[in-house]
């Protein structure tokens, strides 16, 4: 699903570390692999990784988070999916794009990024990275098939430097 070799479009995480990135972990640390976005910011802070970044938690995107994008030139969003298509962990750029998920628990990346297009008429780079979870029960703690999908996600962006 990655071939760890290759960045994306010749980026890494070096190049989120600037004051005018966004990294943004999306997720609930009490909802087990739902936490895997806390997880990947936990490590960047731990680590001392992107210091320069701004870093976000938050349990779901918020209308006004296209506000908060608005001000950046590059935001990475890291979220847990449940696709299982993506084996380990997927990055990819995202596209503006307005959808019907403006409801509090639904709306979309593509979607903050079209309101942030529409009402500050700017657009920054947004990619996402998503790490393939498992279960989504009310515990804390991540599974260890999450735990390892998370390793192998770290590993990647430690190999790029």
């Amino acid at each position: 699903m990655i071939n760890s070799d290759v960045k994306l479009n010749g980026l890494s995480l070096a190049d989120f570390n600037r004051a005018d990135c966004l990294i943004y972990g999306i997720g609930n640390v009490g909802r087990q692999d739902d936490g895997l976005g806390w997880a990947f910011i936990d490590w960047l802070e731990a680590e001392e990784v992107c210091p320069e970044a701004e870093t976000v938690r938050n349990y779901q995107l918020f209308l006004e988070d296209a506000d908060l994008i608005s001000n950046k030139t590059r935001v990475l969003f890291i979220d847990a999916t449940k696709d299982p298509s993506v084996e380990l962990f997927l990055l990819q750029p995202v596209s503006a794009r307005l959808d019907f998920s403006f409801t509090s628990h639904a709306i979309s990346i593509p979607s903050i990024m079209a309101t942030c297009q529409l009402c500050f008429e700017v657009q920054p780079e947004v990619y996402v990275l998503a790490i393939r979870g498992y279960e989504w029960a009310l515990q804390e703690g991540l599974t260890d098939s999450a735990r390892s999908n998370l390793d192998q996600a770290i590993a990647h962006f430690s190999r790029q430097g």
